[in-house]
């Protein structure tokens, strides 16, 4: 048998069971005396048997009021629980953001809007996985993410996507080379320069590939995985490098020049991502427009960088 009781009938019994006083039960119930009767007699109604005994001057619970008692302080506990907790979630006192983003952005920008995130919302769990651009995407296809911040690529028209911000591209080389000394590169003054180069499996390659297509540039014959690599290769004066503002964070410590590298709107976009058939927690899309101000083109992304 299925019964339909109702939080009211609930906490009209419970005030009945506390104050044995059918007019004052009605009166903390909002209700008359009348209708709060006849949500006693509904409540009975549902669980078959009777559940007060009650004279002109005594309300007293029959054995069946005693077992339902406990029953029924446990649903309103728990439903008044359950209640507090979705109110936590709307306020932001609780929750879960997880987001995914290129290492030179999880180095270098995230940390500091996730600290920002963190003292408005200190009761929010925070999770960032820093990876390239295919496996952000497999992340968030998986679910396991939130948001994604990446640079285009293949496999994104299953994702809602808009640009964050642009990356404009950098030559470092050290202070030595005949390139330190000027203020901007053209990209035709790279030829005959010798390339050290970040894996083809890396946003940045794809990108560098494309602004050195008409350019006869020498490829040094190293190819890595990391920035820190590039960066002493660099410093040991094995060549120069070509790479993302995001990225200079990465040479400054080795006292490496960074010169602005004319490429006639040729930049990196930065895209923010995220699933098309799931919309976002209230957390995650307070992270979103966080990520949006602080690093989107209207907010203050250049004090999360270091040329």
């Amino acid at each position: 048998m299925s019964a339909n009781i109702s939080t009211r009938l609930l906490y009209a019994f419970i005030a009945l069971d506390e104050l044995k006083h059918f007019t004052r039960a009605a009166e903390r119930c909002h209700t008359s005396q009348s209708a709060f009767s006849v949500m006693i007699q509904k409540l009975e109604s549902a669980v078959g048997t009777k559940l007060f005994e009650r004279d002109t001057r005594n309300v007293t619970l029959t054995p069946e009021g005693e077992l339902f008692a406990e029953v029924a302080r446990s649903l309103v506990s728990e439903i008044e629980s359950a209640f507090d907790d979705m109110s936590d979630y709307v306020a932001r006192r609780r929750g879960r953001v997880a987001v995914a983003a290129l290492p030179s952005l999880a180095a270098n920008g995230l940390p500091a809007v996730i600290a920002e995130y963190k003292k408005l919302y200190p009761g929010v769990s925070v999770s960032l996985y820093d990876a390239l651009s295919d496996q952000c995407l497999s992340l968030l296809r998986q679910g396991k993410v939130d948001l994604v911040l990446t640079a285009p690529g293949s496999n994104f028209n299953e994702f809602e996507s808009k640009t964050l911000c642009s990356d404009p591209f950098y030559v470092v080389c050290r202070r030595d080379h005949p390139l330190a000394k000027k203020r901007i590169v053209q990209v035709d003054r790279l030829a005959g320069c010798e390339i050290i180069h970040l894996a083809k499996s890396s946003s940045v390659r794809q990108h560098v590939d494309n602004l050195l297509r008409d350019v006869q540039a020498i490829h040094s014959g190293f190819e890595v995985e990391h920035l820190a690599t590039v960066a002493g290769l660099v410093k040991q004066g094995l060549g120069i490098t070509l790479v993302p503002e995001l990225t200079l964070f990465q040479f400054r410590q080795l006292d490496l020049v960074a010169i602005p590298l004319e490429s006639h709107g040729l930049m990196r976009p930065i895209l923010i991502a995220k699933r098309k058939d799931q919309g976002l927690s209230i957390a995650a899309q307070a992270m979103l427009e966080l990520i949006e101000k602080r690093i989107g083109p209207s907010g203050a992304r250049r004090k999360y960088q270091v040329v």
